[in-house]
């Protein structure tokens, strides 16, 4: 079993005897499927000390075997009860375990945060018995916990792995325990162009690592965790509920990730809840809402503690003024096409990447890195000029490449960063992908010292990214976030982006203080504003609060300033909140470009540590433990790691490279230049091993999961038009959603050639798009009559689109594919 889980579910590095490697994982293939076939599927418990073999840190499938008499669901409930008031979001996590097995058990489950979380507190309920958890230094609260653990006390652990994920342990669920712990965290919400978003993540997503597992250091082992196959529902439940108190009334409150009932308690205050709390566990959830009047909520916010005084500064920006770019731009795009991008990731990355490409002007330049376990690169010599021809070559670089394989994003941004520049062009760096990764700390500093005077755009793309990878890369690369969590929201985020460089809101911010004895300020400094968001700003002041705040800048039409008086009315106890919140921006610019492993900075961990214990919050080196300080079994535990689901829209490829050794790019068919030198760039990348050649008849790549693997066979280009729209949706929304399917539809034509089939005429399909944005009824039109194989593939890829939701009623759309150059 543990060879099985090994080789299937683990990434392997080897460089020498490739024919071996290959042949063992196509029997081992092929075994696993008789096993599957023969056997029920259940999940593998993890004895008490049981160090099974491993090669690298990876998540693997939930396993066969495991004990009968185990529960190895133990998680059976998590929901969040979140209020929003003013500009502060007060959120209480509650997860619920129970044990309907015989043994004793110890459950062990990774889940997510906010990036902005200060998580400041934890409870243990067993029974009737509520326990508050302490905060203490990470390894004195392991160890307090394990002894805990041994003693027969049910006790719980929570630590962070990182700053948006969390690992909890929860020791002594004795056989019919219902065992419940709560945490409470904080973070501060922010307009942008006046519109407010909450996100709550849902799920952590596989993590690929190539850290070795032996010796592997205790905030890497969260990445070796079960998950459930693809389209497999969350085994808990999942429920949330918001309230929003927006101090005016709220306008266009909604989430675009999860269907919600809301119910209005006044026109300022508004409850959320899901509609469904089974299936809404794997995609993070989003809710957006504006103030009447277009309002954003700014001002002074003021603590006056016992020992320290707290403000929080939140102050509108100018609008953006539209301004043509003069400066020629290069615009480098570095596409993440590994395993856990197949499927609806790089289907969306490549129709952001065409929207984006084809609107550059003649005088930019443009050059691609293509990266999973090794990279490529469209121009080794350099940027191209942005002519038609040359933009044509880089989309096709992009769009022949199914997805498949690890993520080693730092020698790819190591190998992108370092290629030459155009000289007299501002360079613009693109990144997209979903962040499933466990090098932040590695790729942030890399940005950081590397970079130069280029700004970085990251595109995080799924429904349940690595917001933290994302956020990182921005802050680090001087640019902005950008997430996009369906396949509708590629065309708006394009044109966001082009409105983001074509100029910044405002620079140069400086802030002085009048009268106000303001110091500890976070952030230390203002980075530009490409956004229109609020400045937002936390400090110390000592003192009776008085004076004025200044904030100058330079837009695009001269000079900006601002100013805010300080009173003392503006100070209350209500604001407790800001202490923890400094504290956690404080903590947060301390560990973006901290080092992992034998580079950690010891005055760095020191200061990390003391906030953390100060302010009673969670960081790297502080954890919360509870302990019952009843006994109540013998200490002889079974350790249950509860799988996770993968996130909605990734596929069994993001789990262990699909069983397959270390990911190569492949290419679909012939491409310019560009695919003629793929081999020789993939193999010789510094501090990367080769990848494997597999021997004649086994593919360079994974195959898409539960399909029978077939030769690709070329096709004509394939264009996907829309001819009509009738009713309240935009042509080129819905001309966007399709072309995020763009791969999905070319399969279907690359099928039907494989079977013999002579590509047809064009083919037209009437659609009809529901409430919901999805296709109701589909139907073909015109006289084209395609092989029924053809028709009923593209008609079943429609269905499965995502389009906008329209704004009333139902909308009816004609759309044609038709191929060209035969």
């Amino acid at each position: 079993m543990a060879t099985w889980r090994n080789r299937l579910g683990r990434r392997r590095n080897r460089v020498t005897r490739r024919s071996r490697v290959w042949l063992g994982s196509l029997a081992i293939m092929f075994g696993c499927l008789l096993v599957l076939a023969l056997k029920p599927l259940t999940y593998q418990s993890i004895p008490e000390g049981h160090d099974p073999e491993d090669k690298t840190l990876s998540p693997y499938f939930v396993v066969q075997g495991g004990d009968p008499e185990t529960d190895a669901l133990p998680l059976k409930d998590t929901r969040a009860e979140v209020k929003i008031a003013g500009k502060v979001a007060n959120v209480t996590v509650t997860q619920v375990y129970k044990n309907q097995g015989k043994k004793t058990l110890e459950a062990i489950y990774v889940f997510p945060g906010s990036t902005r979380a200060a998580v400041h507190a934890l409870r243990l309920t067993v029974g009737e018995r509520i326990i508050d958890a302490e905060i203490m230094e990470r390894q004195k609260a392991r160890q307090i916990y394990e002894e805990a653990k041994k003693t027969g006390q049910t006790a719980s652990l929570l630590e962070q792995q990182r700053p948006n994920v969390f690992q909890m342990n929860v020791a002594n669920i004795l056989p019919g325990d219902e065992v419940k712990v709560e945490l409470k965290y904080l973070e501060v919400l922010k307009a942008e162009d006046k519109v407010y978003e909450f996100v709550y993540p849902t799920v952590v997503g596989p993590r690929y690592s190539n850290v070795p597992a032996t010796g592997a250091p205790d905030t890497e082992k969260w990445v070796e965790n079960p998950y459930l196959h693809q389209g497999q529902a969350p085994p808990y439940t999942f429920g949330l509920t918001v309230e929003v108190r927006g101090g005016l009334p709220l306008a266009k409150l909604a989430s675009p990730s999860h269907e919600v009932k809301i119910n209005y308690i006044n026109p300022q205050v508004a409850r959320v809840t899901l509609a469904d709390e089974k299936t809404g566990g794997n995609r993070d959830f989003v809710l957006r809402y504006a103030l009447a009047g277009d309002r954003i909520d700014t001002g002074l916010l003021l603590y006056p503690g016992k020992e320290e005084n707290f403000f929080l500064l939140l102050l509108e920006p100018p609008d953006r003024v539209k301004k043509e770019a003069v400066v020629p731009r290069e615009y480098l795009f570095i596409v993440d096409v590994s395993g856990s991008m197949h499927g609806f990731p790089l289907d969306t990355a490549k129709a952001l990447m065409k929207n984006t490409i084809s609107s550059l002007r003649p005088q930019d330049f443009i050059n691609v890195l293509l990266f999973a376990g090794a990279s490529t690169v469209l121009s080794e010599s350099g940027s191209l000029p942005a002519t038609d021809e040359n933009k044509k070559r880089a989309l096709e670089f992009i769009m022949a490449q199914p997805g498949g394989g690890g993520t080693e994003i730092v020698p790819a941004f190591q190998r992108a960063l370092a290629l030459p520049r155009t000289k007299g062009a501002s360079r613009i760096v693109v990144a997209a992908t979903d962040g499933y990764v466990a090098a932040e700390a590695q790729l942030f500093d890399l940005i950081h010292q590397n970079l130069g005077d280029a700004n970085l755009f990251p595109f995080g793309i799924g429904t349940a990214v690595n917001r933290f990878l994302i956020e990182g890369m921005a802050r680090a690369g001087n640019g902005e976030p950008f997430i996009i969590t369906n396949p509708a929201e590629a065309a708006k985020q394009a044109a966001r982006f082009q409105s983001y460089i074509g100029s910044p809101v405002l620079t140069g911010i400086k802030v002085a203080f009048q009268g106000f004895d303001a110091y500890d300020m976070e952030p230390q400094a203002l980075p530009d504003l490409f956004a229109h968001r609020p400045l937002s700003l936390l400090g110390k002041y000592r003192g009776t609060p008085g004076g004025t705040v200044v904030v100058t800048g330079k837009t695009t039409t001269g000079d900006f300033r601002q100013e805010i008086k300080v009173v003392d009315g503006q100070g209350s106890q209500a604001n407790e909140a800001l202490k923890f919140l400094w504290a956690r921006e404080r903590i947060h610019g301390l560990s973006d470009y901290e080092r992992l492993g034998r580079d950690k900075d010891a005055a760095k961990i020191k200061e990390i540590t003391d906030l953390g214990l100060k302010y009673s919050l969670m960081t790297a080196y502080t954890s919360f433990v509870a302990v019952d300080k009843v006994k109540r079994a013998d200490g002889t535990v079974t350790t249950v790691k509860q799988p996770l689901p993968l996130p909605e829209g990734v596929s069994d490829l993001a789990v262990g490279n699909g069983g397959y050794g270390p990911g190569v790019i492949t290419k679909l068919g012939a491409l310019p230049q560009a695919g003629s030198a793929m081999k020789e760039e993939t193999a010789g990348l510094s501090g990367l091993p080769p990848s494997p050649s597999p021997p004649p008849g086994i593919p360079s790549g994974p195959p898409a999961a539960g399909r029978e693997q077939k030769p690709a066979a070329d096709i004509p280009s394939l264009t996907v038009s829309i001819l009509r729209v009738v009713g309240p949706m935009e042509a080129a929304a819905a001309q966007q959603a399709l072309e995020a399917k763009l791969s999905r539809f070319e399969k279907c034509y690359r099928d039907a050639k494989a079977q013999g089939v002579k590509l047809p005429l064009p083919v037209k399909l009437q659609v009809i798009i529901g409430p919901e944005g999805k296709a109701t009824e589909v139907r073909q039109v015109g006289q084209a009559a395609p092989s029924a194989s053809l028709l009923k593939c593209l008609m079943a890829a429609v269905k499965e689109t995502a389009f906008p939701k329209p704004a009333s009623g139902q909308v009816e759309v004609v759309v044609q594919f038709k191929v060209t150059g035969r």
